[in-house]
């Protein structure tokens, strides 16, 4: 399972970087960080009008996929595809920073949160403390907790050091089980993520979110992931209950970033914005 693999590249990545004097400058690091953006109440914001609130990943690369597009193999610009991202209405952004399967950077991280104004998530595949201090030293406003990668113990401790640091937590399940085992253990969570993508075919069935939202308490924010591209998806999971989607490969194969996401996230009209928004 391509999900082991990383996990265990990851593993190795680390051990090189756990020291005391990297640790100690990240700390000087987040000491000269502005406060985090409120993510989640991005979400909460940009749900409000009716429609799911959009989440827009900056990506290189996938390991299904390959390069997003053929042209990042020489150019690869985060800043220009994240202000892309906000001029057409992206509520807040999703950074890929894994490098050895994603191409990804902390660097972007870093670059995009210095350009764009809008709440960023670090989009990583979290396994040792210190990259809770990466993140937060390389301006993350919220970040990832795999619930497929981690144990209990992790996932509660992570959850409470993410907490320390003022990052928000969203915590990203694939069935009943760890659905389950995040309301059981981490009541508090307030945004639950659920992935449409299966981690063994990589085929993914937005069915997961219509069975999975309807076990999460109405007190909690639903963030639908993968396999979203056209106008009828993004109704399907609004009807299901997501109050926010994360969205990355359609928007980048997209010819028009722009043109992909006013289809996807229309705006309202002044009159729809003081009623009801309905779905057409």
């Amino acid at each position: 399972m391509i999900l082991t693999r990383i996990l265990e590249h990851k593993k190795a990545e680390l051990r090189r970087k756990n020291s005391r004097g990297y640790k100690r400058s990240l700390k000087t690091r987040i000491a000269d960080q502005s406060a985090p953006r409120g993510f989640i109440k991005a979400i909460e914001v940009g749900h409000s009008i009716g429609s799911p609130a959009l989440i827009a990943e900056v990506k290189k690369a996938s390991p299904s996929q390959g390069l997003m597009r053929p042209e990042f193999k020489d150019q690869f610009d985060p800043i220009d595809i994240a202000k892309q991202y906000r001029d057409a209405g992206a509520h807040a952004l999703s950074v890929l920073t894994d490098q050895e399967f994603f191409q990804g950077s902390l660097d972007y991280l870093a670059s995009v949160k210095e350009a764009i104004e809008i709440p960023t998530l670090n989009k990583e595949f979290m396994i040792d403390d210190i990259q809770f201090h990466e993140a937060r030293a390389y301006g993350a406003d919220c970040i990832l907790l795999i619930v497929a990668g981690l144990d209990r113990i992790q996932l509660e401790d992570f959850f409470t050091l993410a907490t320390e640091l003022n990052l928000d937590v969203l915590i990203e399940t694939h069935n009943e089980r760890e659905l389950d085992t995040v309301l059981e253990r981490i009541p508090q969570a307030k945004l639950i993520g659920i992935n449409n993508r299966d981690l063994n075919t990589f085929s993914t069935d937005l069915g997961v979110t219509e069975r999975l939202a309807k076990r999460i308490p109405s007190d909690k924010l639903i963030v639908s992931e993968s396999g979203i591209h056209k106008r009828d998806d993004v109704v399907r999971i609004a009807e299901a209950g997501a109050h926010a989607m994360l969205i990355g490969e359609s928007l980048l194969r997209a010819t028009s970033i722009q043109e992909k996401i006013r289809e996807l996230l229309p705006v309202p009209s002044p009159v729809e914005e003081q009623s009801e928004v309905r779905w057409v």
